[in-house]
């Protein structure tokens, strides 16, 4: 079976569950992963045969796909802000919209900025800035161990030095100050799981995804709370926000003193994102 062939097969199998042009590119990524041909180099290749070993795994993945399955799990590797993530079912597969975070507090061009991340899940906030930040210091914080055992392997891929923490955002507490704090924390009530594509509810972790509807912005009090004792003088508070709560943690964070507050919507025009001083 040549790649002409296959893409025709996996576009057969996957109709019921992917638009053509979603299956095309899901494709794509699938032959850049197992035969190093990017998309342009594919065009010229549709006659090429894998190996049987290749194709049983192109299959493997066809049958994952199939299932509902993010093929970012199936391959076990996401791309974010340019560099290679490893990833599984214990993370959450890193967004787009959250390169954009990470772009707005590269804008802060801080010198040697101590910086915190909590919620790190694969890592990519907090290796991605410093990767960008050389002489940073970086932390990251997460609940979950083997979350940290693939952000530390995401470090490790990256070439960057940061330092993990397993705690509960809630609980955790530290002397030290920070002049960049982030978080991308669980921010999806109950009412609106119903709202989910099957894929991410029947494979990405819970615990990084939802909060209840009764306390929807659990996470960005602790976090403010610990940017009120912790942030340096001039620092700033980031996070990536639920866009259907946009104005209760601006409010939240106004009456916990926080000033300066900026929201910005991501490339889809949704509020996504809050920076907040104390100064």
């Amino acid at each position: 079976m040549n790649l002409s062939q296959l893409l025709y097969h996996f576009k057969e199998e996957l109709k019921d569950v992917y638009e053509e042009e979603e299956v095309k590119s899901i494709f794509s990524i699938s032959v850049e992963h197992l035969l190093q041909l990017r998309r342009s180099q594919l065009m010229l290749n549709w006659e090429k045969e894998p190996e049987q070993e290749t194709l049983h795994s192109f299959l493997r993945i066809l049958n994952g796909l199939k299932a509902q399955k993010p093929i970012q799990y199936l391959l076990g590797e996401a791309f974010f802000y340019g560099a290679v993530f490893k990833v599984n079912e214990a993370v959450l597969i890193p967004r787009p919209e959250t390169e954009e975070l990470v772009d707005w507090i590269l804008e802060e061009k801080a010198q040697a900025p101590a910086v915190i991340d909590f919620g790190t899940g694969t890592g990519c906030i907090a290796i991605s800035l410093k990767k960008h930040l050389k002489d940073a210091s970086v932390t990251a914080v997460d609940i979950s161990e083997e979350a940290l055992r693939i952000a530390s392997e995401n470090a490790l891929i990256n070439q960057t030095e940061v330092s993990f923490i397993q705690a509960d955002i809630l609980t955790f507490q530290s002397e030290s100050k920070f002049d960049i704090i982030v978080s991308n924390p669980p921010y999806i009530t109950e009412k609106e799981r119903a709202e989910m594509h099957q894929n991410v509810l029947a494979h990405e972790p819970h615990l990084a995804l939802f909060v209840t509807d009764e306390r929807p912005l659990l996470f960005y009090e602790a976090v403010a709370d610990f940017a009120l004792r912790n942030l340096k003088e001039n620092g700033a508070l980031f996070f990536e926000i639920n866009e259907y709560l946009s104005k209760e943690t601006i409010q939240m964070l106004k009456d916990k003193s926080f000033v300066f507050i900026e929201l910005r919507k991501d490339m889809q025009g949704k509020d996504r994102m809050i920076c907040a001083r104390l100064n």
